[in-house]
């Protein structure tokens, strides 16, 4: 008897390939989240990062916003925000706004880690927004108090309280997933009683032991009696194992460079990556390593890969980021071989 198929989730950081202006990457990316929709996923998450050349998703609340506008099924949301570069109240607010705009269709994933580098986490510093690393529990615990009907209410040391409201009137909320790639993030989310995913797709290590401590610690909250995860993996899927093969070299190159600390640029095309890495053999020493975490082929054999790696680990869910690369004659505002990662998985 075959694996039973997971559900099946997106993560999309909306990559800007060579050429490409931002308007561009992310009409494709709704256009990405529209198929989606159409082709019954079950959710559609946003990352965020700041100052990438490959990278045009720096503010997930906006994006979530377009992407619900244009489907109506699948849950958007973040994966995730990073609340160490914000105010608690300006996150609770906005996802409030976005509950109010979709009701029951908004998750609200949130991260601790800052997403970009130094000199990005100091001007975010300077607005004035940013959070302190060390309050991110509290922070957490404050967010999912403002957002619900109740509010939050803040205790003046003088005597008294003041009240709080994310949204006037909410009659639902966003659920809440805390991310992270660490023991840390897992033990939170299990004392907390919160939903949990692991960045299987950007960290790799530690995934076991991660879930372990989560399931082991898990402590039922008053929206959650049970330990509640699922994985993301990057999943390249063609119709051929060698156009997967293909595809999957422009990320691959990308990797190589941020591991390298080598300057980063536009994501390369396939026709750009296979002539440069001819040239330079830039992702040589880490393609061995990346095929033996991701799941590149056929749409049949990438299913497979990953019912088996779904019920390896006990979840009934992956969320798939489809790093297929562009080739030079696809249009700009569009993007063939994600989409075609898709409807093969969903095939």
């Amino acid at each position: 008897m075959s694996t039973p198929a997971p559900a099946l989730s997106v993560l999309d950081l909306v990559p800007v390939r060579s050429g490409q202006t931002s308007a561009q990457a992310i009409t494709a990316a709704l256009g990405t989240a529209e198929r989606a929709d159409e082709l019954g996923y079950r959710r559609y998450w946003f990352a965020e990062h700041h100052n990438m050349p490959s990278v045009a998703s720096t503010t997930p609340p906006v994006l979530i916003a377009a992407a619900a506008a244009r489907t109506r099924r699948i849950r958007v949301g973040s994966g995730g925000v990073m609340l160490p570069n914000h105010s608690p109240l300006i996150v609770a607010e906005q996802f409030a706004a976005l509950e109010a705009l979709a009701p029951g269709r908004i998750d609200l994933g949130i991260g601790r880690a800052p997403g970009s580098d130094p000199v990005i986490t100091q001007l975010l510093r300077q607005s004035g927004t940013t959070s302190d690393v060390d309050r991110f529990p509290q922070n957490v615990t404050d967010i999912r108090s403002l957002v619900s009907a109740e509010g939050a209410s803040v205790r003046f040391t003088s005597g008294g309280t003041y009240d709080v409201h994310a949204t006037p009137a909410a009659t639902s909320t966003p659920e809440v997933w805390l991310l992270g790639s660490s023991d840390y993030s897992a033990q939170l989310a299990a004392g907390l009683g919160l939903p949990y995913v692991f960045a299987n797709h950007f960290a790799g290590e530690g995934l076991e032991r991660a879930l372990d401590l989560y399931r082991g610690q898990f402590q039922p909250s008053d929206t959650l009696d049970a330990p509640r995860t699922f994985l993301t993996a990057n999943v390249v899927a063609a119709d051929t194992a060698e156009e997967a093969e293909a595809a999957m070299l422009p990320q691959a190159r990308m990797m190589a460079r941020l591991r390298g600390n080598r300057p980063l640029v536009p994501l390369e095309t396939v026709e750009q990556a296979a002539a440069a890495e001819a040239a330079d053999r830039l992702a040589a020493p880490v393609l061995d390593a990346l095929r033996s975490r991701w799941f590149i082929g056929t749409g049949l054999d990438v299913r497979a890969k990953l019912a088996e790696f779904a019920a390896r680990h006990g979840v009934d869910e992956v969320m798939i980021s489809p790093v297929a690369g562009a080739r030079d004659d696809e249009p700009m505002d569009a993007a063939p071989a994600r989409l075609r990662t898709l409807e093969l998985l969903a095939a």
